[in-house]
């Protein structure tokens, strides 16, 4: 049976991961600081908890133990974290790491995360440029998350293990911290019967499943090799489209206002709001032999069934992120002046 370790295993890609594997026969240690978060169903397929933390000293080789066929690491955010890594990999058949889209930059050096948007020339391929990799910034900042992202990929990439690259976009599904469709989903639980959509709903920022995150590392784990892989769903729906399907499956009806660029400052915000908007190309997955479990709009359905099932939000909820965009008060405020 061969054997995986998937490190920050009880975080959402995590979980899609560990989930997948255990269904394909593979024996899956879910590692973790917090053995409370290891959801039931992992468990009673057989996965294992381990508890260790990558910022103590010999906690990744406690995790690993003996070696592993692969190892999957969604916790690796700097150079530092990479390093730790290393010396670990020659017991190891294949490691996958998680990375981003935040990495890529335009022709102008603009990526996600600058104050100015970036603008890129159709979907995004591997060989787009990417940001300079950096370590003397903090990886939770703008300006840093890409950068430090960048700085761990090449210690990886230039190891000579054979290291693949995942680069998500929106990552969506079961479990999430910061889910993006939360935007939507409090909306029909506050029964909304009105929703206000910036410039017009055409905002495109290519989702991620978590499941086709885990189907593609399962592709890799049969293929081990040294590469960069774009990962996100095989379509990318404007945010009217996400709405329209949230709407759908939560069985919620409300009257879309469709505003353009004269429209108040502020309002109809929504995680999506990129014009032109990002997409990833995945001719490369492809052409490796994977294949999507499903589309947005199949995908999505178990987050929105979690979050509507869930007491209380996930710890660590941005609720900073997501407060500009419920401004009930302005909206309310508008729509009685039209």
């Amino acid at each position: 049976m061969s054997r995986a370790v998937v490190l920050g295993g009880t975080g959402l890609i995590g979980r899609a991961t560990a989930r997948r594997l255990l269904a394909a026969g593979w024996d899956v240690t879910v590692v973790g600081r917090d053995s409370s978060r290891m959801p039931e169903d992992i468990a009673v397929a057989g996965g294992r908890f381990v508890t260790a933390d990558r910022g103590e000293s010999g906690g990744l080789a406690t995790a690993l133990g003996a070696g592993a066929d692969l190892v999957v690491d969604c916790l690796c955010f700097t150079a530092a974290h990479a390093r730790d890594l290393l010396p670990l990999l020659d017991d190891v058949g294949s490691t996958v790491m998680i990375s981003s889209k935040a990495v890529y930059v335009d022709a102008a050096g603009n990526h996600v995360n600058s104050a100015v948007a970036p603008v890129f020339d159709g979907p995004i391929r591997e060989s787009q440029p990417t940001m300079a990799p950096r370590g003397d910034v903090g990886y939770r900042t703008r300006d840093g998350y890409g950068a430090n992202k960048v700085a761990a990929e090449r210690v990886l990439l230039d190891s000579g293990h054979p290291v693949t690259v995942l680069r998500p976009s929106k990552v969506h599904g079961e479990g999430a911290a910061k889910p993006c469709e939360w935007v939507f989903v409090k909306r029909v639980a506050d029964r909304r019967e009105v929703l206000l959509l910036a410039r017009g709903g055409r905002g495109v920022d290519h989702p991620s499943a978590a499941g086709n995150i885990a189907a593609l590392i399962e592709t890799v784990a049969e293929n081990p090799g040294r590469r960069v892989l774009n990962c996100a769903d095989p379509d990318a729906p404007d945010a009217l489209a996400i709405a329209r399907t949230v709407a759908d499956h939560l069985g919620h009806r409300w009257e879309e206002v469709l505003l353009d660029d004269h429209a108040p400052a502020g309002l109809g915000l929504h995680p999506w709001d990129r014009l032109p908007g990002i997409r990833l190309d995945m001719t490369a997955a492809g052409r490796l032999g994977y294949r999507p479990v499903g589309d947005f709009a199949t995908t999505v359905r178990a987050e929105l069934d979690w979050l509507c099932s869930i007491e209380r939000l996930p710890a660590g909820f941005d609720h900073d992120y997501f407060s500009p965009m419920f401004d009930y008060a302005a909206e309310d405020a508008y729509l009685a002046e039209r």
